[in-house]
């Protein structure tokens, strides 16, 4: 069932049933005791149903209430009336002064499909040409703030992860077995397929047609990763998302999908009480939720942030970066000062070298948890840090506190310390004086190239997908080997 319900949808499909059942809005209308303008209104999507008239109208019609809430429109017709519909609502579309259109019976469906591809395109190309990666960064820096506003928990995807686990019987003790991924899988309507090689630019390949999902061969990606690749993508079909249409909206989706993941291996019911018990302990450990549940580290430490605010009254830092001390992703609610660029992104940016993320690529802890406390200039915080080696390039990952928070983590009491005054004063990034003047005007660097650097990002509503190449690997697959 989707997290939000879509008007459109809603309406075709009480249109179908109240067409399939042959009764008139007028006949309808005495049955749900509700006017038939009103419904004609909703019926066409310009009204949304309150929660006892889906109940009334699921009684009328004598259909379940699950079906009225499908997130598909209820036939190939429909799906295209609802698209025309959502075209000109868009601010691009109403810029050209056109009027409306309404589709009726008389428009072929040929003709509507006509118009749906061509602005399709139309859009595509406008996205392309004006999306520059400066609006990149500033929809991701509007999505985090929003996530520091919520403290990182989605009620409503929790609810969505914890129906889809009751619904196959996993006990949420433990590691998802493949055995549940595959039920999770047919939960959906989908069944997984074992591919031996994938498209390069993606992770897995959902095949809407034959309703199966290609995922990558068991010697070609890890357990624990393979597990939240399969999750991420049923969460699209979970929380009912459609194809993005902006790299907003991308980006959303990619945040929701992660998080689905994360709340269906490392579920609420079974890891709340955990880290509480942890807490009381006065021994939280991201690394005891990565081995109690089978997840990668950085799985662990992104479901840490979900419920630490909400179930523990714990504010924390997570950033992902490399050895450079380059920001991948990262997130924040206790005002750690990450470095940010003129319109609030962090991605992108280079952490001070004095950070605990930075020095645990040099630390001799590099193969354990590094634990450190940093002087900061908006106080003191406590961070663990892991590097996955296994990641190209590898990456460190950290979770973070402030000073007074630290007392109930496990490496609270190490002896690791620094001082960090980025991104003010001198600090990592400024040569003392003297050693500046010594060398001032005798330092040329070659740059190591970076395809990046010219990359207007990105010229595609979903970055980096090469759809030829993608349909030409579901044309040449539909015999692959399910996974057992």
């Amino acid at each position: 069932m989707p997290t939000t319900l879509d008007p459109l949808v809603f309406g075709r499909r009480v249109r179908h049933y109240r067409k399939v059942r042959g009764l008139t809005l007028d006949e309808l209308s005495r049955r749900v005791g509700k006017p038939a303008p009103y419904l004609s209104m909703l019926e066409n999507g310009k009204k949304e149903p309150r929660l006892g008239l889906i109940n009334d109208l699921a009684v009328a019609l004598d259909v379940p209430v699950g079906d009225l809430l499908e997130p598909e429109a209820p036939t190939p017709r429909d799906r295209l009336e609802v698209e025309i519909e959502r075209i000109q609502r868009d601010q691009a579309y109403r810029e050209l002064g056109l009027p409306y259109l309404k589709p009726s019976a008389r428009i072929p469906d040929v003709a509507l499909e006509h118009i749906v591809r061509l602005y399709a395109e139309l859009r595509g190309r406008d996205a392309a040409v004006a999306f520059t990666r400066d609006e990149a960064r500033a929809a991701n820096a509007e999505l985090r703030a929003e996530m520091k506003a919520r403290g990182n928990y989605f009620g409503e995807i929790e609810a969505v992860a914890a129906e889809a686990v009751a619904a196959i019987d996993y006990q949420a003790t433990g590691a998802m077995s493949k055995g549940d991924l595959n039920a999770l899988a047919r939960h959906f309507g989908f069944r997984l397929i074992r591919t031996g090689q994938l498209p390069p630019s993606t992770r897995a390949v959902a095949d809407l047609k034959n309703r199966v999902i290609h995922v990558p061969g068991r010697d070609l990606l890890d357990p624990a990763r393979a597990r939240s690749v399969v999750l991420q993508t049923l969460g699209h079909f979970a929380l009912g998302h459609r194809e993005p249409r902006t790299f907003a909206e991308f980006l959303r989706q990619r945040v929701e999908t992660n998080y689905f993941a994360g709340a269906v291996l490392i579920p609420e019911v079974a890891a709340v009480p955990f880290l509480q018990a942890a807490k009381a302990e006065r021994n939280l450990s991201v690394e005891d939720v990565k081995d109690r549940f089978f997840v990668s580290y950085e799985m662990a430490a992104h479901r840490f942030t979900n419920l630490a605010t909400e179930h523990l009254g714990l504010a924390t830092h997570f950033v992902r970066s490399d050895e450079q001390g380059i920001i991948w992703k990262a997130y924040e609610n206790n005002d750690v000062p990450f470095p940010k660029n003129s319109v609030g992104a962090i991605e992108g940016q280079r952490l001070c070298r004095e950070w605990g993320t930075r020095r645990a690529f040099r630390s001799d802890a590099r193969y354990a948890i590094h634990y450190q406390y940093t002087d900061t200039s908006r106080g003191t915080y406590w961070c663990a840090t892991f590097v996955e080696e296994d990641r190209e390039p590898p990456a460190a990952i950290t979770t973070g506190v402030r000073f007074e928070d630290a007392k109930w983590f496990r490496g609270w009491d190490t002896d690791r310390h620094s001082v960090s005054r980025c991104p003010d004063g001198d600090c990592c990034r400024r040569p003392p004086e003297e050693l500046a003047a010594r060398w001032e005007g005798l330092v040329w660097p070659s740059v190591r190239p970076n395809s990046h650097v010219l990359a207007a990002m990105p010229v595609e509503t979903v970055p980096g997908v090469d759809m030829l190449e993608i349909l030409e690997f579901l044309e040449a697959h539909d015999q692959s080997e399910a996974v057992e």
